[in-house]
């Protein structure tokens, strides 16, 4: 967490803001079938990755370079990004998009910046090599981290409770499309 004022306080709001952008969605959506089956579709891959992730990442305990962690160094928030793209699409709303583009550059860079700045004092070690050789965002199959025996542990995946998004995004897509089919 950041450990300036209006940083930290970005930082301890991203969850409920979030929150409050996939309610707002809801409420502004005028969505489509097809905006519908390309935002689920989005969000799907969204949600693969995230589980792909969870199902390596080891908080605080190791560097994560295993799984999607070889390609980007935020799969989770690439992930976010995904699913954020999916709703805007199956939303169909200007205002959706802008709330979502607001929500991204408000609160993702003071995020990265902070996971960043917390691996580098946790890894002092290993840290700085890896990040010269992986992306800080978008994936890359062109720098990669050197394969790492470690697979993906659905252990992993549940006490890193990933279900949270699995849950959220299947509730989002049922309203939306209770909403396209009954109002």
């Amino acid at each position: 967490m950041p450990k300036q004022g209006l940083l930290r306080i970005i930082y301890k709001w991203r969850v409920r803001v979030s929150l409050l952008f996939v309610a707002l969605a809801v409420v502004l959506a005028e969505p489509k079938l097809l905006s519908i089956l390309i935002g689920v579709g989005l969000t799907f891959i969204g949600l693969i990755l995230r589980t792909w992730a969870c199902g390596h990442l080891e908080k605080e305990k190791k560097l994560t370079t295993s799984g999607p962690y070889r390609y980007s160094r935020n799969p989770l928030y690439f992930g976010n990004l995904l699913i954020g793209l999916g709703v805007v699409i199956g939303a169909q709303s200007w205002w959706v998009m802008g709330c979502a583009f607001m929500v991204f550059v408000i609160f993702y860079p003071v995020i990265i910046l902070s996971e960043k700045q917390k691996m580098e004092e946790l890894f002092p070690l290993e840290y700085p090599e890896y990040k010269k050789l992986v992306p800080l965002f978008f994936p890359s199959y062109f720098t990669t981290w050197p394969h790492q025996n470690t697979r993906f542990r659905w252990a992993l995946h549940k006490k890193n409770r990933e279900y949270r998004a699995i849950i959220g995004s299947t509730l989002f897509w049922i309203i939306i499309t209770a909403k396209l089919l009954f109002f």
